[in-house]
């Protein structure tokens, strides 16, 4: 039985990691940490699906050792210690993800459970599991230091990589490979292998991995080394069921599969999949005629079929994607039986689905942008992480904002003008347009001069007094932001005669102030011309003002 090869995602992730751990010598900005967020997500959902194989490798295990118990026994029973070894092993990292959380956070069991764990259902199975997005102390190292370092290597580093090698002797005695052998991963201090740190010292692996690195780095490591016990495990089971004798095996089944790299293409992308025929020899040779343009395959078919070779039991299909909706295929495979030398056909089909690009352009705050703030936005693309996505605006300035965009606009546009955000993406070593948004553009609407927080209605002295200025209020505005009035024009009625004052700001001046405090109950006061310079640098003319004395 063929062992677990690393899926090409699984090698993009372990070299995001590397790139991310030796990042970890710079500072951590928010798009490192985000990236270690994304790698860390990536490394438990591929941990999942090698798991998901494992189980099933495991049945099929179970189920021949049911049908001839005597004989598969001895591999049997050995595949069960590895199964119980690795399973304590990945307990214990999932226990330290938990401890390093409590020792940053500093909180008991229980609020690290409510506010950092998560039920899920992975496969079939609720569980609990740690989103480390919610963890405030991701970017922060010093506790979690302490706690896997310490002095005299009393940390838990030291007993991870202890436990780490009594798990990797076990998959080297299984696999029949030598103690210094590099195939299991899982290494630490071997011999031949130097840790260096940033200034060339050599290091221990412990001090390598776990020094002055921020709590998402020991959570992403840690989700690392669940991946090479996963496929330590896995590599490990293969070689003991093969080691059972074929003749004990009665495959009763082959099937062609097709495994499509992914059913959702844009236009102009590549499909890509893998067919293969479940069961197979890898020095069997395969070929592969397919049609498009349907979903079962005919004898009548293969005048216009087209012939794929195959390799290592696998055909290896690639379509270039003109045309936009629901595709079809369909084709056969061929191999030689090895008891009749015969050729054998397997049918197979499949189909995918292309799309335009499509481009997901949202406001975060208001549903149009404004002049003089700040406007934040996301963007998004169907199939495309954000690093992807090259946006560009017709007007003003666009800006990163950690995982969104600003969207800034200074200059008043002619009037009804439209502020308009494109993107486009390099799929395929192709620059392709994703398409558009577009955005009114308006004037930050204007405040509400207010006093006491009134624009009208009667008015306690003492309050009034204490009240002092003319405030502008933005009422029901989502942005952060200020007017400043310059100037008002104060007015009463004294002694019959109309009296009438200019002031400059917004507070009361002495003046107003004597006037109030020695007015009577039911005098009327008039705040009136009330100017006010918005963030933009524009004045505006605000509401008057009308107050009577309690």
């Amino acid at each position: 039985m063929a062992g677990y090869k690393e899926t090409p995602r699984q090698k993009m992730i372990a070299m995001m990691y590397l790139v991310l751990t030796a990042l970890l010598a710079l500072n951590v900005s928010k798009e490192i940490l985000d990236a270690f967020l994304v790698v860390n997500k990536s490394m438990e959902s591929t941990n999942e699906s090698v798991a998901v194989k494992t189980r099933e490798k495991y049945t099929q295990f179970e189920n021949q050792y049911n049908l001839n118990t005597n004989k598969v026994s001895p591999f049997w029973e050995r595949a069960l210690n590895v199964q119980t070894e690795a399973n304590q092993l990945i307990d214990y990292l999932d226990y330290l993800k938990y401890k390093v959380v409590q020792v940053s956070e500093r909180k008991d069991s229980a609020m690290i459970m409510d506010l950092y764990y998560i039920d899920t259902v992975i496969y079939g199975h609720r569980k609990k599991v740690l989103d480390l997005a919610l963890v405030p102390t991701k970017d922060k190292y010093d506790a979690t230091t302490f706690y896997m370092i310490r002095e005299n290597q009393n940390g838990e580093a030291w007993k991870l990589s202890e436990r780490m090698q009594v798990y990797r002797d076990t998959i080297l005695n299984v696999m029949g490979l030598p103690a210094n052998s590099r195939k299991v991963g899982l290494i630490t201090n071997m011999d031949g292998i130097t840790y260096r740190d940033a200034d060339g010292n050599k290091q221990s692996w412990e001090m390598h991995n776990f020094y002055h690195t921020i709590l998402a780095a020991d959570i992403t490591i840690f989700n690392k080394i669940i991946a090479e016990v996963r496929t330590a495990e896995f590599n490990a089971l293969n070689k003991l069921y093969a080691s059972v004798s074929e003749k004990d095996f009665k495959f009763d089944n082959v099937a062609a599969r097709v495994i499509p790299k992914s059913t959702y293409v844009f236009k102009g992308q590549n499909y890509e999949a893998e067919v293969l025929v479940a069961a197979y020899d890898s020095k069997t040779q395969l070929d592969s005629k397919y049609v498009t343009g349907t979903d079962k395959w005919k004898e009548t078919d293969v005048n216009r079929a087209k012939t794929v070779d195959g390799e290592e039991g696998t055909i290896k299909l690639k379509f270039n994607t003109k045309t936009e909706g629901l595709q079809k295929y369909a084709g056969i495979i061929e191999m030689r039986d090895p008891a009749t030398d015969e050729i054998v056909e397997y049918p197979y089909n499949s189909s995918y689905f292309v799309a335009p690009p499509s481009l997901t352009v949202a406001p975060l705050k208001m549903n149009v942008f404004y002049i003089g703030v700040d406007n934040p936005i996301s963007i998004s693309a169907a199939g495309l992480s954000k690093n992807q996505i090259k946006p560009v605006i017709d007007m003003g300035k666009l800006k990163k904002d950690g995982s969104n965009w600003i969207v800034r606009i200074d200059k008043k546009p002619k009037s009804g003008a439209m502020a308009t955000v494109s993107a486009s993406a390099d799929i395929d070593g192709k620059r392709m347009s994703l398409g558009k948004s577009e955005f009114r553009v308006k004037r930050v609407p204007s405040p509400t001069a207010e006093i006491a927080g009134m624009t009208d209605g009667q008015l306690d002295k003492n309050v009034f007094l204490a009240s002092a200025a003319i405030i502008p209020n933005m009422k029901d505005f989502e942005f952060d932001l200020y007017f400043v009035v310059t100037s008002y024009t104060f007015a009463t009625v004294m002694n019959g005669d109309w009296l009438q004052k200019n002031v400059k700001g917004n507070v009361f001046s002495d003046e107003v102030k004597s006037i109030i405090r020695n007015g009577k109950r039911k005098q009327k006061y008039f705040f009136e011309k009330i100017q006010a310079k918005g963030p933009d640098g524009t004045i505006r003319s605000l509401n008057p003002i009308s107050l009577e004395l309690k």
